[in-house]
């Protein structure tokens, strides 16, 4: 297994420098338009944070919205005259990179220090859960008093600048998202989809059949995973998948059926912006910076980078499990 994970990142760098050859990836202005546009939505996002209780605070709203509308007038002159071509910095990467190393260095080591003593603690306390149950702590509270210890050590002075830099979006869409999968669970979706792919694995000829299992199972959980949370589809293909194993009629291997399983629910998150918890939240912080992307942007860059390393995984299963048979 992490000799195929190994093949799919390195044929994955070359496939996504291939992807953006592809003129439509880059950005449709110059990169000093983008950046004025970032500056006028943040200084937008700030005045509509100010909730006015004073003539003061009344007046640096005002004086806010006053900078937004000068940075309005000055985006309009430069529209006026842009022409559609990329910028020439943008060919200077490596003078690109060093700016960015320059205004994006870490400002804080000690709180960097802190930071990864705690996530190291919560990481650890996650398996001990799965090894000591007496510990009756589940996963979420664990995370919970992560977070609260991590506040006490920063010892931040303001905590209402914490609470704002919070994802209240990104939590909520969670939340909705949660409730959408437990209904699909009552409505017995996820397990029809299960009951499908083994009643056609089942049709196979025997010879066949553990080749055939493996790419539908790949496929299956890929192209599930990159429309719906992998978590649920996950637990409710693996009895699935046991059952098919210990039948005595099908005789075929759990080990390949698993790693199928684990390889496309893993890869199949990239293929659309809601597939994977880690692509909701780089947008909901990307929007909070001024970047962010829509559903069809990152899906027009995430499926055909999702089809290429499901393509590479399937390929690695079929090689080892069908011409090696390392199914042991």
């Amino acid at each position: 297994m992490f000799l195929g994970i190994c093949l799919v990142l390195l044929t994955s760098f070359p496939f996504l420098r291939l992807l953006y050859w592809n003129k439509k990836l880059y950005n449709k202005e110059s990169i000093e338009i983008v950046e004025l546009k970032h500056e006028i939505l943040v200084w937008r996002q700030t005045a509509q944070r100010i909730n006015p209780a004073s003539r003061e605070e009344t007046a640096v709203k005002c004086l806010l919205m006053q900078k937004v509308l000068n940075l309005d007038s000055l985006l309009r002159k430069m529209m006026k005259t842009f022409q559609s071509q990329i910028s020439q910095e943008d060919k200077n990467w490596e003078q690109n990179i060093q700016e960015l190393q320059k205004k994006h260095r870490i400002t804080d080591k000690v709180l960097l220090v802190k930071c990864v003593c705690v996530l190291g603690v919560v990481i650890f306390m996650f398996f001990l859960n799965s090894f000591v149950p007496s510990i009756h702590l589940e996963l979420g509270w664990i995370a919970i008093l992560g977070a609260l210890w991590l506040l006490v050590l920063a010892d931040i002075q303001d905590f209402e600048i914490i609470l704002h830099r919070v994802e209240w979006a990104t939590l909520l869409f969670f939340a909705a998202l949660f409730v959408l999968m437990e209904a699909l669970a009552q409505l017995q979706l996820i397990d029809y989809i299960g009951e499908q792919t083994a009643l056609l694995i089942k049709a196979v000829p025997e010879d066949q059949r553990l080749a055939i299992a493996i790419i539908l199972v790949m496929w299956v959980s890929a192209l599930a995973s990159s429309l719906i949370d992998n978590i649920p589809f996950t637990a409710t293909m693996i009895p699935v998948l046991i059952n098919l194993s210990q039948d005595a009629d099908v005789n075929l291997p759990i080990k390949p059926l698993i790693f199928a399983l684990a390889m496309g629910a893993c890869l199949g998150g990239n293929g659309t912006l809601i597939g994977a918890s880690a692509n909701v939240v780089c947008a909901g912080i990307a929007e909070q910076h001024g970047y962010g992307f829509s559903f069809i942007e990152f899906f027009r860059l995430g499926f055909p980078m999702m089809i290429m390393t499901c393509m590479i995984g399937m390929c690695y299963l079929l090689a080892t499990h069908i011409g090696l048979g390392w199914n042991m």
